[in-house]
């Protein structure tokens, strides 16, 4: 069949699979490209909660091809039939494992929720048999904390959270922009209930986190130095109603009160931080009030000012300049709230200026020419596998990926 995409209120409703895997191998050309950081410190056991796409497979790439750590990733993902395609993370997943294999790479894959304690226990199986291949010690020097889905069943209670992205307090309106079309509007967001808000941070904040931990250290395959990473993001005062002031916010802020708790947990050899990072063009963010319109007029300053980073270049940054630069665990640099920021290049002054002018001065007349509409489009089709060069769009493709 030929797949074309499916789009729904900035929604993408499939994938393509050939696409998929050429993004996968050019996210692994570039980390191979770029070397390996200090040898040192180089991390030899990898696990990654929400590998199969953005900063969790990028991260997952980064070890693998970076440093040739062996590898375990867990992600949750719909399978393929023989007339609709899985999701982008089952293909980007099964890319990463050929691609591992024919480089000699251990790597293992596991389809499960990980948010279940079934993904802990079988995750620290796949670790002892990934490190056996590799002829490595079974104790994971990295565990890379990277989930973004939209709903959590609590394993104690069997209770299901749904997560919302909502205001605090008040109602919030803000422009915003249809990527696919053109045109801008006006979006608005009803405040968070309480429970709402309860839900979010059941979700998307710290706890699950804090679970992982404690099941891989009672299973004893902790390396005494392992470093933990969870991912976030702050933002511009123009977002914060929407996001860091929102019900998000509220889950951000339990993922780094989590931080501090496992940094205790993991002392003293081990360490545990927070990664604030760049504004990325993701699965999610198209349906965010104002956050396409505004990394739409960023794309277009940074570009300009040589600064621009996909999921991949700075995943990379953050491992050779911050997470093993060398100096051990205490030689990770961090802001005064212990966090690691990859969003330094986003939040200089004169960015934010640039991004603001242009946003004040946007019409759909001229979208896209004070923007990087474009660009935003091409990295939200390319995130599922569409818009990639190279791939032909008009031959058949089996969804199967065979």
């Amino acid at each position: 069949m030929i797949i074309r995409p499916m789009i729904r209120n900035n929604i993408c409703l499939n994938s393509h699979p050939a696409g998929c895997g050429v993004n996968v191998t050019r996210q692994i050309d570039y980390v191979k490209s770029r070397g390996a950081g200090n040898a040192q410190d180089a991390p030899a056991l990898a696990l990654v909660a929400g590998c199969s796409t953005g900063y969790g497979l990028a991260s997952r790439i980064a070890a693998g091809f970076g440093y040739g750590a062996a590898t375990v990733g867990v992600s949750f993902e719909k399978h393929p039939s023989a007339s609709k395609t899985g999701t982008p993370g089952f293909y980007n997943n099964r890319a990463f494992e050929k691609a591992a294999d024919a480089a000699g790479i251990p790597a293992k894959t596991l389809n499960l929720d990980a948010f279940s304690p079934e993904a802990k226990a079988e995750a620290i199986a796949a670790v002892q048999d990934v490190a056996k291949a590799g002829k490595r010690k079974p104790l994971i020097d990295l565990f890379i904390y990277s989930l973004a889905s939209p709903v959590r069943t609590d394993p104690e209670t069997g209770v299901m959270y749904r997560s919302v992205i909502k205001p605090v307090g008040a109602a919030y309106t803000g422009k915003t922009v249809d990527v696919m079309s053109g045109k801008i509007f006006s979006a608005r967001a009803e405040p968070a209930t309480e429970e709402e808000i309860a839900h979010t941070v059941k979700v998307m904040g710290g706890e699950d986190w804090e679970l992982w931990i404690d099941a891989l250290r009672a299973a004893g395959v902790l390396a005494p130095d392992v470093r933990t990473v969870a991912y976030t993001y702050i933002g511009p005062e123009l977002s914060w109603p929407i996001y860091r002031d929102g019900a998000i916010g509220r889950a951000k802020a339990d993922l780094e009160r989590a931080a501090r708790a496992i940094k205790t947990r993991l002392a003293p050899g081990g360490g545990a931080w927070v990664s604030v990072n760049k504004a990325l063009v993701t699965r999610s963010s198209a349906v965010i009030p104002i956050i396409p319109l505004y990394v739409s007029c960023l794309f277009k300053t940074m570009k300009e000012h040589g600064l621009h980073e996909g999921c991949v270049e700075q995943i990379t940054r953050l491992f050779t300049e911050k997470l093993y630069a060398g100096g051990g665990v205490d030689g990770v640099p961090v802001d005064e709230a212990g966090r690691i920021r990859m969003d330094d290049w986003e939040m200089r002054d004169s960015i934010q200026k640039e991004t603001r002018e242009r946003m004040d001065g946007i019409t759909e007349e001229n979208l896209f020419e004070r923007s990087d509409a474009a660009g935003f489009r091409h990295d939200f089709l390319e995130a599922h596998g569409f818009d990639v060069a190279g791939v032909d769009y008009e031959a058949e493709c089996d969804p199967l990926g065979v």
